[in-house]
């Protein structure tokens, strides 16, 4: 394989399901003219993500419009400190992250921020991990996020080497 190819990831949980969402992203882009500028930000972002992660830090994030980011609260704090310090293929514990949010007693509060967050992936919630180095729950399911953190790995290694 080349150095700038990427290889196609196929997680286990779901056979063909590229396919489907190969057709789907056809759609997409037939309609591409139809979206709105932070609409093509995020689909940007998600198929850089996915697929070519060396392009991620090139591209602007999506607009958030949430009212959760947009409000001030220690939930709001979390989820932006998450997207700010923790970058791709890194883990930090929920502990580690309360501390980083500035109070480091808050790690229970940092679950239920992650369980809060109105973008995963995009504020990769996936990243926060138990201090023991369990994986932790994830809205997604345990196998999305495990599937999640071996691809940020595999594709860190990737971008290293």
């Amino acid at each position: 394989m080349e150095r700038n190819e990427v290889e196609t990831f196929h997680p286990p949980w779901h056979q063909g399901l590229f396919q489907k969402a190969e057709s789907a992203a056809w759609e997409v882009c037939e309609g591409a003219e139809e979206m709105t500028e932070p609409l093509k930000q995020c689909t940007a972002w998600l198929h850089a993500y996915f697929c070519q992660p060396a392009r991620m830090a090139s591209l602007p994030l999506p607009a958030f419009h949430h009212p959760l980011l947009q409000r001030d609260s220690f939930t709001g704090q979390v989820l932006w400190t998450l997207l700010r310090a923790v970058k791709f293929g890194e883990a930090v514990s929920y502990k580690r992250l309360a501390e980083l949010a500035g109070n480091s007693r808050a790690a229970r509060a940092v679950g239920g921020a992650m369980r809060s967050n109105p973008i995963p992936i995009i504020i990769p919630c996936h990243r926060v991990i138990c201090s023991s180095g369990r994986s932790g729950h994830y809205g997604g399911g345990n196998l999305m996020k495990e599937w999640l953190l071996s691809h940020e790995k595999l594709q860190k290694e990737k971008l290293s080497s």
